[in-house]
Order: structure tokens, then sequence, then C-alpha cells
């Protein structure tokens, strides 16, 4: 096992530690990867927040970008060299799910604790979501990882390992959005700005953003919303409905994981209409709905994880959009730190007003 450099969660709600850590070499259908970039997404900090349990101590992240150094048997077709996205989304491809394209809800198991990582001791590391890239490199299934062109930037192609893929995605496939549908997105966060830009790809006709502050409506209105609501007004919804000519949305995107954002997200939505699942609030918080108006008006309420991506389909033509500009991935890029200055990093992005935070690795 080599030694590498990993920002290990050993208690939850305390600030990362910077420690040598032992990475295996990639085993069967496994490679490794050398970062070149994590960004910070808003799940990894729930994790390191307790939000959902778990083991400790974890290497978290898993929105990465960076070039094969290692490739273990029966791994495709990839080779040392090749430049990659690394992904959560460990698809065992063969499952009902993965048969049935759905890989996001693989239904293989994978121990994450059992997994590449060790601790400086030698003890168990857990290697969260499957991934663990807060950390100079990885080893990932050749499942959850798609060639990228050598000359797109590695701290651009890290936002499309998750942000990017899963606000798109949810507008794409799971809302299944139409040219000349109105569509709302609750939160103008990183996965709600890349929601806004799914919609307007796929040819909504009117794109409403609700968030709690001004200044995210209009960075909303530049990614493609045609208009924006503030979330703290009297029911925001009637004015969402004002927006889009006196009717309800064809679609909801709830982006952000608040109950309250939940709570509403059906009222925005007109006849026939469906609420899109992304925001992951806490283990053990409940929202509530009047489900007799969903019956009475055929709307649906569905669950989307990670975009209902396939990510060896999806990700090379989110590539070619973004090469023509209809894509914006630059814009999103709020920071940018090193690995130990991760911890502010964090508290950056705590505060709402960061789209993505990147960790960049010095690799001279």
């Amino acid at each position: 096992m080599q030694k590498i450099k990993a920002a290990v969660c050993r208690a939850f709600g305390e600030p990362l530690v910077i420690e040598d850590v032992h990475l295996a070499p990639p085993g069967t259908g496994e490679v490794e990867v050398t970062l070149d970039a994590v960004a910070i997404c808003h799940s990894d900090i729930s994790y390191a927040e307790g939000a959902w349990g778990g083991f400790l101590p974890a290497v978290y992240g898993h929105e990465a970008a960076g070039v094969i150094t290692a490739v273990g048997e029966a791994a495709g077709d990839f080779k040392v060299g090749d430049p990659v996205v690394v992904t959560l989304i460990r698809a065992c491809g063969s499952c009902p799910a993965c048969a049935g394209g759905q890989p996001t809800i693989c239904e293989t198991p994978y121990d994450t604790v059992k997994g590449p990582l060790k601790t400086g001791d030698g003890g168990p590391l857990e290697q969260a979501m499957a991934c663990g890239a807060f950390a100079e490199k990885v080893v990932v299934s050749h499942r959850q990882i798609v060639k990228i062109p050598d000359d797109l930037p590695k701290e651009l192609a890290s936002l499309l390992s998750c942000g990017v893929i899963t606000g798109v995605g949810a507008a794409v496939n799971a809302a299944g959005v139409r040219p000349g549908q109105d569509v709302v997105v609750i939160g103008a966060g990183g996965v709600g700005l890349n929601a806004i830009q799914g919609a307007r790809i796929a040819g909504a006709r009117r794109i409403v953003a609700v968030d709690m502050t001004e200044e995210k409506l209009e960075i909303a209105k530049e990614f493609g919303a045609t208009h924006g609501v503030l979330a703290s007004l009297d029911q925001p919804w009637k004015a969402a409905y004002r927006a889009l000519g006196g009717r309800g949305a064809d679609a909801v995107l709830i982006t952000v994981g608040a109950v309250p954002a939940y709570d509403q997200a059906p009222r925005y939505l007109g006849r026939g209409g469906k609420a899109i699942m992304i925001g992951m609030p806490h283990s053990g918080d409940m929202a509530s709905y009047e489900p007799v108006v969903l019956a009475a008006l055929g709307q649906g309420v569905v669950g989307s994880k990670m975009g209902d991506v396939v990510i060896q389909r999806d990700i090379p033509w989110m590539v070619d959009l973004y090469k023509q500009g209809r894509l914006k991935l630059d814009e999103l890029i709020s920071g940018r730190w090193s690995l130990d200055q991760i911890n502010e990093a964090i508290a950056d992005t705590k505060t709402g007003s960061a789209k993505r935070n990147v960790i960049l690795f010095d690799r001279t």
C-alpha cells in the first residue's frame, strides 16, 4: 500500500484533519486516479456533520477529476494516462437496476469500510460514497469514471462528477422537461443552477428560480432563469403562478434539503405536474402534503438520485455542450483552494454564497 495525504473526518461536526493514509493498489475492475481537482458538495458537508450517520474515521469527497496512474485487471478500455472524471456512482452493471438503465440506484452492495483505504497506523478508514476523493489519489471501479478530452481543465471536469449531472439530469432525465413547458427550481445553489441550465437546454418556456436572496436570484437568471421569486414571501407559489402566466409548473425541481421547501413544493405544480425531489434533508426530517390534491389533479412526486444519469452516456454530451458554449462550467466555480485549506473552503461553502469551491492538488 502506498502513502497519500487525505482530509480525514474523525468526529462529526469537527474540522477535517490532513493525515497520511494508506491506499491499496487497484484490484480487479478498478483503477487508480491521481487527482487534480475535487469540488466540495453540500452532501460531503452533511455527511461530515453526521446528518446521515456512517462509520468514522472517513474520507469524504466525490466530485473529482484527474489522470489514471494504475489499472487493475478487467478494468475496461482504460489505460494509464487517461484523463477522467470520478463519480460516486459505483454500479455493478448487471443487477436489475443497472440492466434497466438506472445505475444510480444499483442494487449490489459495496463495503466502503473494507475498501482501499487504511489509516496511517493500518486501521479501518471509510472510503465514503465509494469515492473518498478528499485525497491525493483514489482507487475506484472503472464503472465510476468517464474519459474526458485532454484539453478540458480538471477543475471544470470535477463539476461534472455530481453537481452538474445531478441538476441537468434532474431536468432532462427525471423530470423529462419538454420544449414549451414551465419549470420551477427551488434553490439556486450549485445543483439548482444546473437544474436551471438543464431546463433551459431542454427547451423550457419559463423557468422560475426560488431562493432566499435576491443575489442568488440574479445569478440564477445568468444561468437561464426567466423569473425569480423570494422564498421568504408569504405564499411564494402565488408569485410563481403569476410569473408563469397564471398557471402552475409542469415540473418543480427541489434542489435543497430544507423541509419547508418540500412542504411547499406541490403548491407550485400545475395540473399533471411533477415534483422532483433532489436535495437531501437530514435523516429523520419529515415533510407533509395534502395527497387528495395530487390525486385529483394527476400530479406526482418522485425522487431523483444523481439526476438519473448514465454517466457513460450523459457526461460526454454535457462536455460537448460546454465546448459549444451552451453549458456553463467556468461560472460555477466560486473559489480555488489547496487541500490544506479544505476546512476554510467548507466554511465558505456553508455560508450559502458559494456556487462551487474546488480543491486543487499540486502535482509538481
